[in-house]
């Protein structure tokens, strides 16, 4: 053994033997270490839970594939001023917009139109406030992802005779059927009766709406109760037998489009667009900024660890002053000194910062079970988590063992 690795082994030995001697002051030192850890763990594993939520939840929602065109489509807030000036600048999507669209690229492209309102819907005695009725196309479900676990979505056919069906959401059937299939039963928007002939799967919440509330109706009927549309949404997405990308795909409707509306070469799009990436980038974005706030402010609790473990530090180097005399009479370098008393720190620290992660995993698993989403804890926060601990024991070890290593050795022995 090299005399460093023997020194290290002895300042290690001793650090052990120091600390097992006050159990209990070493584990109140440990807690403010523990503490910060663990919520660092956890707040790290609900970030990436959250993204993970968020990413799972947009994709059954908005589609892997598909995007968005409207006159104005976009994620997050906008001023007023924004606002309007879209308005001003952006085309409104027409019927015979959507209409140019099949006809110069629909050998390439899948379009929808997409059309919401929220209305109560009737059964018997039984009201369903606010349900979200989407007037869309019978190809939606081929170019996002609209998924029934009884029955069909309704057919061309259905859309093209203007017909009174529709796919309802688990909400609904829960108010109105309970456990009981609702297929072939009858639901009554506007006072019109609309036959079910499909179950749309559970999807949970995104963005704080649920969206297990959704009505979907052909559009042809949602025009013939509600009216014609000023301005539609369209959902579209390349032909999977085109093998277009998602990307080539929306050059290809943008092209049609900007040539539909007269935009000038080299001026912007006079219509809006949405896209997963663009979601995705915004929810990681959202969560970024969280993560900046709210990590460092876990990290006040490791603050005060480490303060916590200098001042009993401080205290130990105190307490010992004769057995540092006594080491160094008997030929212990500063160094040994040192090294014995920032080992202690480092030690403890380091113990803590285990302590902390094992609470931290157990807080988020029993987290992810409680509320059903999966709290991911990632090797970065463990890291993290890890390093910084050990950099709390060494700053926090190190005054107090450069202290105790420059005691003179004989007032060191004077001491009672």
């Amino acid at each position: 053994m090299t005399p460093f690795r023997f020194k290290l082994a002895t300042a290690f030995g001793l650090a052990v033997s120091s600390l097992r001697a006050h159990k209990l002051r070493s584990f109140l030192t440990l807690l403010g270490v523990i503490i910060g850890v663990s919520s660092v763990v956890l707040v790290g594993s609900a970030i990436e839970g959250l993204g993970n939520y968020a990413e799972s939840t947009t994709s059954k929602a908005f589609g892997s594939e598909s995007f968005l065109i409207a006159q104005i489509a976009n994620v997050g807030k906008m001023t007023r001023r924004e606002r309007a000036e879209k308005l001003r600048v952006n085309k409104e999507i027409r019927p015979d917009d959507l209409d140019y669209l099949r006809i110069t690229t629909g050998e390439q492209m899948l379009y929808s139109p997409y059309r919401n309102r929220f209305e109560d819907v009737k059964a018997g005695e039984l009201t369903f406030e606010g349900a979200s009725i989407i007037g869309t196309g019978a190809v939606l479900p081929e170019i996002r992802e609209v998924i029934t676990t009884e029955g069909r979505f309704f057919t061309e056919q259905e859309e093209l005779n203007k017909q009174f069906v529709c796919v309802i959401g688990t909400e609904i059937q829960e108010k109105f059927y309970g456990d009981s299939s609702p297929i072939g039963k009858f639901i009554v928007i506007r006072g019109y009766a609309f036959q079910i002939v499909g179950l749309q799967e559970k999807l949970g919440n995104a963005g704080g709406r649920s969206q297990d509330n959704s009505v979907y109706i052909p559009d042809s009927t949602f025009t013939r109760i509600i009216g014609p549309a000023r301005s539609l949404a369209l959902f579209a997405r390349p032909r999977p037998e085109s093998g277009l990308t998602m990307e080539q795909g929306l050059d290809v409707a943008r092209v049609a489009l900007r040539t539909r509306f007269k935009a000038r070469a080299g001026a912007p799009d006079n219509f809006d667009f949405l896209t997963p990436d663009s979601i995705r980038a915004f929810i990681d974005q959202i969560l970024g900024l969280i993560g900046a706030v709210v990590v460092p402010v876990t990290m006040i609790s490791l603050v005060v660890g480490g303060i916590v473990i200098m001042n009993i530090m401080l205290v130990s180097v105190t307490e010992r002053t004769r057995e540092i005399g006594i080491r160094k009479s008997v030929g212990a370098k500063q160094s040994d000194i040192l090294l014995q008393f920032l080992m202690e720190a480092v030690f403890l620290s380091s113990v803590g910062g285990m302590m902390g992660l094992g609470l931290g995993f157990v807080a988020a698993r029993g987290l992810s079970i409680a509320f059903g989403v999966d709290l991911e804890v990632t090797p970065f926060y463990i890291s993290l988590s890890v390093i910084v601990s050990s950099l709390v024991g060494v700053l926090s070890g190190w005054y107090p063992a450069k202290r105790a290593a420059q005691l003179d050795p004989i007032v060191a022995l004077r001491a009672e």
